[in-house]
């Protein structure tokens, strides 16, 4: 059976590792919403083209 200190360090361990989890989400969140709005924001330019592409080849 583990003994106190070791279970104690565990704990510590864990909990370490559930923040740096979270930051990592908080920042794959952040850049995920990044991408979305550039696309979002491109979305006009390739509506644009497709139709400048349809014409041409028409």
């Amino acid at each position: 059976m583990a003994n106190l200190k070791e279970i104690r360090n565990r704990i510590s361990s864990v909990s370490s590792t559930m923040q740096i989890t979270s930051a990592m989400k908080m920042v794959s969140a952040a850049k995920l919403k990044k991408a979305q709005d550039a696309i979002t924001a491109m979305r006009p330019y390739a509506n644009k083209l497709t139709e400048l592409l349809q014409s041409l080849s028409a």
